[in-house]
């Protein structure tokens, strides 16, 4: 709710019978534009029953030991991700991509953008 909002929404309750005085009203205002974000961050982490994704960092290293030798220096994608719910101790997930397995996410990330773009398109 922005400020617009509340305002209208408060002056509706001051003129409806039996409700707010226009006191109530300022105080209400005033603790809604203090805590405005506070609330919204609480209703959110209150609405998120599953994990979410807190953070991702993200590199490009050199493998320098593998089982075969042909796959020492290699170029690998090295994803970090922090997953878990707000106010809670989280997990991390460490993922490695070859060259091939990144082509094929990004093909795959390609499919979801365009099938998402097709959904909220208005015609």
């Amino acid at each position: 709710m922005d400020l617009n909002q509340l305002e209208a929404f408060l002056t509706a309750q001051t003129k409806k019978q039996g409700g707010i005085t226009s006191d109530q009203a300022a105080v209400i205002a005033k603790f809604w534009k203090n805590h405005r974000v506070k609330i919204r961050e609480s209703l959110v982490n209150q609405s998120c029953w599953d994990n979410v994704l807190k953070n991702m960092n993200w590199r490009v290293d050199l493998k320098s030991q593998s089982r075969h030798v042909d796959q020492i220096n290699t170029p690998v994608a090295i994803v970090e991700m922090e997953l878990g719910k707000y106010g809670q101790e989280s997990e991390f997930l460490c993922l490695e991509f070859d060259e091939a397995k990144v082509s094929q996410m990004l093909k795959k990330l390609t499919e979801i953008e365009e099938s998402m773009t097709a959904l909220t398109q208005t015609t």
